[in-house]
């Protein structure tokens, strides 16, 4: 794969990370492209704008963008019922830009600014506080959008290393526990030290010709 034409398409994404595309993230999609895997009409929230500037990047003819991953449309914020929300911070885990904010059975609050309207926070609440609003009644300019991605992206990646570096504390965590536990002595039983003091006891009653171990009259 040309990892170079892969930055390149993905810096053509509006990196809202929402999966429409099939993919997990945008830089993904974008390394489809350039291995030719995936079609360049996947991506709504790029718009018509988008697919053109992936297919003059690719030196191909555009296309129309493909409904079955969606729709161009106005962009959209999540909004919280904050009367509603009881704090799961199920919709935290899954924002892939960490635009909200809260903490366990604490109402949540949206970074308006922040949020990209990937709409990956509203499945997993249990509670369905949680809203996408149109932020206008036209979809953004293909220079408003890519404004945007470049904050997304960084915020993106950012929540990525965060949580890799967790998990490897986390791996870590464990691995010392283990060997830890590895070398730590095991507890001997009640039940094992009774059973020893009478092989004991046996052991020197046989040794005095006594088999009941009790003392000659």
């Amino acid at each position: 794969m040309n990892d170079e034409l892969a930055s390149r398409l993905n810096g053509l994404l509006p990196q809202t990370q929402c999966t429409r595309c099939g993919y997990p993230a945008c830089r993904p999609y974008a390394e489809a492209m350039a291995r030719d895997e995936a079609d360049i009409n996947r991506c709504a929230p790029g718009g018509q704008a988008g697919v053109d500037a992936l297919a003059t990047l690719l030196g191909r003819a555009s296309k129309a963008l493909d409904p079955l991953f969606g729709l161009e449309a106005p962009a959209t914020v999540a909004l919280i019922d904050e009367d509603v929300c009881i704090g799961c911070t199920k919709c935290i885990q899954a924002c892939p830009v960490d635009a909200i904010v809260g903490a366990n059975k604490r109402m949540h609050t949206i970074i308006s600014a922040e949020c990209t309207g990937c709409g990956l926070c509203v499945p997993p609440c249990p509670v369905d506080c949680i809203a996408m609003v149109a932020t206008s009644s036209t979809p953004l300019a293909r220079g408003e959008i890519l404004a945007r991605a470049s904050a997304a992206r960084r915020r993106f990646e950012v929540r990525n290393h965060r949580l890799a570096r967790k998990h490897d504390e986390r791996s870590a965590r464990r691995e010392a526990a283990a060997r830890n536990a590895a070398t730590r002595p095991v507890p001997i039983s009640r039940k094992a030290v009774l059973e020893a003091i009478a092989r004991g006891k046996a052991k020197r009653a046989a040794q005095a010709g006594k088999p009941d171990g009790s003392s000659p009259p």
